[in-house]
């Protein structure tokens, strides 16, 4: 694909007003999900959850992009539509996550590293042929006693760069994903000293390995107080922080900016993003790729029942269209209270 191609995709995931949802859980992440509503983690009853989600009616006014697990990019809707057709048909770009998970990092026990890059040249020109446009990477970045180690931060931002550059060679759009997590006693400072210094090594291997940075996006947190602390950041300092650390770290050249919503209530996702894109204007688009803060209320809303597809489609239409507001600063918390 040519770069052209790839920044068109890329711009086309930030687009005014809209973000992307993250539905690529694991089995095992929406095993736990469909515990807390007591519904079996069965293949039909997760098939049937995402036919959901994706057949929403105007879902595409406020998503760009899904990203998909390797399960769901291959499934059929009941009628035997393809997932990826009842995405494409409101305009919504297929994406996969293609990482395989965190594991213990050698000599480093109390460290993560993500793995998947065995074979990934093969698995993307085969997700290619599935209907994929873009690819997602996480990697996991913990906050403790003399962690994170430069080991750890180095190890997954090689990998995020080898990642990176292997998509856009398959024509696909690489959303590198460096999460510092929320988890942990530490202040906010904390939390934004070891994002500051994960995003500039990690962009210096993007550099490094020939990734373009207009054809490539960035879904990082929001610097945050640790879920621990009893000193919780509001709005502002969230605001302030978070942007202040991107604006030293992120080159004006990437496409776009995504969130993830980690550990925040819904509410608190948007309202930050929301405070973010008041301050405008931003060298990037900053928009969001919300997993649990997007499908928390459709979930609840289903519960495993498919006579309640219609009251989960619009617990997560409404969720959409409060994000796609907070794209553009103007969203309000009294849009909380009004219907769809």
């Amino acid at each position: 694909m040519e770069s052209q191609q790839l920044r068109s995709t890329a711009q086309g995931l930030v687009a005014e007003g809209k973000g992307i949802l993250a539905a690529d859980e694991s089995t095992g992440s929406i095993e736990k999900r469909f515990k807390g509503i007591d519904v079996e983690s069965t293949e039909e009853n997760r098939r049937s959850y995402r036919e959901m989600l994706f057949s929403t009616s105007g879902l595409g006014d406020f998503i760009s992009g899904a990203i998909l697990y390797d399960e769901t990019i291959r499934q059929q809707a009941e009628d035997g539509t393809p997932l990826v057709d009842l995405l494409q048909k409101q305009g919504i770009i297929p994406g996969i996550k293609v990482d395989t998970g965190a594991k213990t990092l050698a000599g480093a026990p109390d460290e993560k590293v993500t793995e998947g890059l065995d074979g990934l040249r093969e698995r993307l020109a085969e997700y290619v042929e599935l209907g994929a446009r873009f690819t997602k990477w996480r990697a996991v970045i913990t906050i403790g006693e003399g962690i994170p180690s430069p080991y750890c931060i180095q190890a997954n931002a090689h990998a995020l760069g080898r990642y990176a550059a292997l998509s856009q060679e398959a024509g696909l759009v690489p959303i590198v994903e460096p999460e510092t997590l929320m988890d942990g006693a530490h202040s906010i400072q904390q939390h934004y000293d070891v994002t500051e210094r994960t995003l500039q090594i990690i962009f210096q291997e993007l550099y490094d390995q020939r990734v373009e940075l207009e054809g490539a996006l960035l879904k990082i947190n929001m610097v945050l107080s640790g879920t621990g602390n009893s000193q919780q950041a509001g709005i502002e300092e969230v605001a302030d922080r978070t942007l202040r650390c991107l604006q030293r770290t992120v080159p004006p050249a990437v496409a776009g900016v995504v969130f993830l919503s980690g550990g925040q209530s819904d509410e608190q996702a948007t309202a930050h993003l929301n405070e973010m894109n008041r301050r405008g204007p931003l060298p990037w688009a900053l928009s969001f790729s919300y997993g649990r803060a997007l499908q928390a209320p459709a979930l609840k809303a289903w519960k495993g029942d498919r006579s309640n597809f219609e009251a989960g489609q619009q617990a997560l239409h409404h969720r959409a269209k409060l994000n796609g507001a907070a794209c553009s600063g103007s969203y309000s918390s009294d849009m909380e209270k009004v219907a769809v």
